[in-house]
């Protein structure tokens, strides 16, 4: 058995969530079985860990179209003795359904989400015509890989695909315990100094890439209607910390109370130890909130909406994941009870997100 991972974007350095996403399951992965990857040539296989990346595709857009990689590919197979080809997205999917036919291989889908309705609720009127593709690309899989149990119970149900053919592979985490209280205590007390807050103050975090629009909404929700919710609270002492590249200037140059931009930070998991509470009022999109895992593997309370939530299931996270509905009502005050409550993570919430177990299944999946 070998996979050949193709992957026909960038992903190194991983930054981004999604890059994080494979760049992560690829050095899991490849500990289980001989992997191989193909990518473009934007990225940088020196990041590869315990695999080789193999840059062979352009960065150009007519990659998606040209017909002349199926020959490179189709010999890489051969002189690699691939037996696994796992896409990631279905956007390559005619490539990938190529190989499998005339390659001799079997087809792995990695779907980071259900791309075509994701679409659906951004308002994109061609949605469809990319369900329909998904679904095509989908039922011509040996196996499809999921990254949460709504969506693959979707695929079955909407994309004709049956369960044996079907498991989650999820976002994970690379530690399997919560940071020590000596490790958490020191974060605190560095984000104090750093943005002049004072001590008795509880730390509220929410972090993203804000030229995504959901992310983007989220953030006007809390400085819209979460802050001045919190604000109306009384005796609550607190400040929220927004992490993240591309915040509008339009937001940055207006003073809001209780809230600091921090922007883009070198060291991300400084905020999730040092913070008290996740703040996540992400209502549109779709898939699993990969900052949503980390921050609760970092030991932090959450406040959720209930499409910011899918995924991460509150029965094993230990009373630390609070979900609302997704017009945030009693979203404030989830927050101040979120911050008083103390309690550690679960075995069981590490135990279904560390990478090394996501890999492990995903591995005997396919074997």
């Amino acid at each position: 058995m070998k996979v050949l991972g193709l992957v026909s974007y960038p992903i190194f350095p991983a930054k981004m969530g999604g890059q994080k996403g494979i760049a992560l399951f690829y050095k899991y992965f490849s500990r289980e079985v001989p992997f191989l990857a193909v990518s473009t040539r934007k990225n940088d296989p020196a990041f590869a860990e315990g695999y080789e990346m193999l840059n062979i595709l352009s960065d150009g857009i007519g990659r998606y179209i040209n017909p002349f990689y199926f020959f490179k590919l189709r010999r890489l197979i051969r002189q690699h003795q691939v037996t696994h080809v796992e896409l990631e997205h279905p956007y390559y999917g005619w490539m990938a359904v190529l190989l499998k036919w005339f390659a001799g291989v079997k087809l792995i889908v990695h779907s980071h989400n259900i791309e075509g309705t994701r679409f659906k609720t951004l308002g994109k009127p061609w949605w469809k015509l990319l369900w329909l593709y998904e679904k095509w690309v989908h039922g011509r899989a040996d196996y499809n890989f999921f990254k949460q149990e709504d969506d693959r119970q979707y695929a079955i149900r909407h994309l004709g695909l049956s369960p044996e053919q079907c498991m989650v592979v999820t976002y994970g985490i690379e530690w399997n315990a919560c940071p020590s209280k000596a490790e958490k205590a020191a974060a605190r007390e560095a984000l104090l100094r750093q943005h002049g807050i004072p001590a008795h103050h509880r730390l509220l975090l929410f972090n993203g890439a804000f030229n995504y629009l959901p992310n983007l909404n989220a953030l006007r929700r809390i400085i819209n209607q979460v802050n001045p919710e919190l604000q109306a609270i009384h005796d609550f002492n607190y400040t929220i910390l927004i992490c993240g590249k591309d915040i509008p200037a339009e937001l940055t140059s207006q003073p809001h109370p209780n809230i600091v931009f921090a922007g883009f930070v070198p060291d991300i998991d400084l905020y999730f130890k040092g913070c008290d509470v996740f703040l996540n009022p992400v209502v549109e999109g779709g898939g699993i909130k990969t900052k949503l895992v980390e921050a609760l593997g970092h030991n932090m309370n959450a406040v959720s909406s209930q499409n910011g939530a899918i995924g991460v299931d509150p029965a094993i996270c230990n009373g630390k994941l609070v979900i609302t509905d997704d017009a945030l009502t009693g979203f404030a005050q989830a927050v101040v009870e979120a911050a008083r409550y103390e309690a550690d993570q679960s075995p069981a919430y590490f135990q279904h997100f560390y990478w090394g177990n996501i890999a492990q299944k995903a591995a005997r999946f396919i074997q």
